[in-house]
């Protein structure tokens, strides 16, 4: 997948990027469509010929370097494609998880580890998840009690994740633990690791969650129970796996915007066609203020999301500091999001509740675009601390 040329206008440039990506995913949600992805969720199997089909297309291979078995690009170019492939009506989770995985793993991993974890997920092959979220810790991420202790060479792994995304269908896994303990620290941020694991290891089970969100990707708690894990599993240095941890969160929070955006304009565009062909009192109800205001005001915020969405993308190909940009845009990108559906619902009335004009089966996945994978609360704190110098108010 090749960018434009470093001559172009930066504003040129991007579009390219992003037309480049968008265009050729046209093809995998024209032969894969909204259909195929509720299939899939109502018989609980994995989109699996979609996945393939993306890795043929080079898809998956977005912001892989060329000379890892990727298609080149950065993180613009994987955000546009999961911007793509949620404006289709096709959003993977599968594809935010495995985004993010694969930053720290390309950025401090070692030619082997790459080759191993990440070159064979560009064609869909190997499929890799992320855990870090914990039942007691919960956004307090670094409080975590999955702890890896040093056996010789090797490490074993006890613990336990919740809210993993695809961990059935995963052949690895990325997961974020303690190799000391809080209390053993100076700073709360010392101490963590990544390691990588084989999905097939002793000692691993999972738990299904009752969780009513309608995407293909179901979500799992892991338990870890004296997993053994090789050297070759620690990704970077042991303690020092607090920075490479966000490396891999800013993308994610990226990743996670685009799925809004597409979203967002994917309900918008079915509200905007409903209105135009409901005519209960003799015309458009597109006509009526009160609801097209709503969908103008929809499609405003809407594109104000995007342009923040796709300058911290640059901004994080660039090699600069993406975290504020990263954090606001995953906060407009989802809120946007949030208001499209409202107004997608409100413009389709008592129809928006019937599950065959595909309003309502994706309303769930819409609202929890506020809460994971960070809510908007923290979000909101980030901005205040980092960005606007205000005090710590947790």
């Amino acid at each position: 997948m090749s960018t434009s040329n470093a001559s172009e206008p930066v504003a040129e440039s991007l579009a390219t990027r992003i037309r480049t990506v968008q265009d050729a995913t046209r093809g995998i949600s024209a032969k894969y469509p909204r259909a195929y992805i509720l299939d899939c969720i109502k018989d609980d199997r994995f989109p699996e010929d979609m996945w393939r089909a993306m890795g043929e297309y080079g898809l998956l291979g977005l912001s892989v370097p060329e000379e890892h078995g990727g298609s080149g690009g950065g993180v613009v170019e994987i955000v546009a494609l999961g911007e793509a492939l949620a404006l289709g009506g096709v959003p993977t989770l599968f594809l935010v998880v495995t985004g993010l995985s694969r930053v720290p793993i390309l950025r401090h991993g070692t030619p082997e580890q790459i080759a191993k974890f990440v070159t064979p997920t560009c064609d869909g092959s190997v499929k890799l998840c992320f855990a870090i979220t914990e039942p007691n810790a919960g956004t307090n991420s670094f409080n975590m009690n999955t702890f890896a202790a040093r056996d010789g060479d090797e490490w074993v792994l006890n613990g336990q994740k919740v809210f993993i995304s695809g961990a059935r269908d995963a052949n690895f896994m990325l997961v974020i633990a303690r190799t000391q303990k809080v209390s053993e620290v100076k700073h709360r941020t010392e101490g963590i690791s990544l390691f990588v694991i084989d999905m097939k290891s002793p000692g691993i089970q999972l738990q299904l969650l009752n969780i009513q969100v309608e995407t293909a990707e179901r979500q799992y708690l892991v338990f870890f129970d004296n997993v053994r894990l090789p050297a070759a599993a620690l990704i970077g240095e042991a303690g020092h796996g607090a920075k490479l941890m966000f490396e891999g969160l800013n993308s994610e929070r990226l990743l996670a915007a685009s799925a809004a955006l597409g979203l967002a304009d994917y309900v918008l565009k079915k509200a905007v066609a409903y209105s135009l062909d409901r005519k209960p009192f003799g015309k458009a109800i597109g006509g009526y203020q009160a609801l097209q205001h709503r969908m103008a005001l929809a499609k405003a915020e809407l594109e104000a999301a995007r342009l923040m969405t796709y300058s911290a993308a640059e901004r994080f190909d660039a090699g600069e500091d993406a975290g504020a940009h990263a954090n606001m845009a995953k906060l407009l990108a989802s809120r946007a999001a949030v208001a499209a559906m409202d107004a997608a619902i409100q413009t389709h009335g008592g129809y928006a509740f019937d599950r065959d004009y595909d309003i309502i089966t994706l309303w769930p996945m819409i609202r929890l675009m506020e809460i994971a994978p960070i809510n908007n609360e923290m979000l909101l704190n980030y901005i205040g601390e980092h960005v606007l110098g205000l005090p710590k108010s947790y």
